[in-house]
């Protein structure tokens, strides 16, 4: 059985907005996903001090479960790339901290495939630089770093769909789970 990795970011638990739904998708492809809860207070800044307090809080989780896992993580949790990079470990990044040199170095590492969402209107997002990493990039015009939209919340909803839609494809491009 196959198993997904979901990292959360900063604001919100893993079992919130999109990261609910992108755990179901790998839940409904019959892997056993594992929500990971920050144990402790994250480190000021953005800098290598955070890339190790973010691989110190998922390594007991990755070396418990088999395989390959896929990594789910949104905005904090992306900093797990590295990670991911290190291991050949499929991913899917959520509003990626792709303005930070560190994060998009660790993603211009990786060799195993990963998809990257994110919106024109996020501070930490880069289209340019998302689509010089990899070909699975879902961009959405106007979407902040929540995904969400300027108009109503349907529109708001809608792009959530879009981004469990462009979950399933990249899933089904990679082949996963084997």
């Amino acid at each position: 059985m196959a198993d997904a990795l979901v990292i959360p970011g900063g604001m919100f638990g893993p079992a919130a907005g999109m990261l609910m739904y992108v755990g179901d998708v790998a839940e409904r492809r019959g892997a056993r996903v594992h929500r990971h809860v920050w144990s402790q207070e994250r480190p000021p800044g953005f800098d290598a001090q955070l890339e190790g307090w973010v691989r110190g809080e998922i390594w007991e989780l990755l070396e418990a479960v088999e395989g390959h896992p896929l990594l789910i993580g949104k905005s904090l949790g992306t900093v797990g790339a590295a990670v991911a990079a290190e291991r050949s470990l499929p991913a899917v990044w959520l509003t990626p901290l792709l303005t930070e040199g560190w994060v998009a170095a660790a993603l211009g590492r990786a060799s195993a495939p990963f998809l990257l969402v994110g919106g024109t209107a996020d501070d930490f997002w880069d289209g340019e630089l998302a689509r010089r990493l990899t070909s699975h990039v879902l961009e959405v015009e106007d979407a902040d770093h929540g995904m969400r939209v300027p108009g109503s919340l349907v529109e708001s909803v809608a792009v959530l769909a879009r981004v469990v839609t462009a979950v399933e494809e990249f899933l089904d491009a990679i082949d996963w789970p084997q």
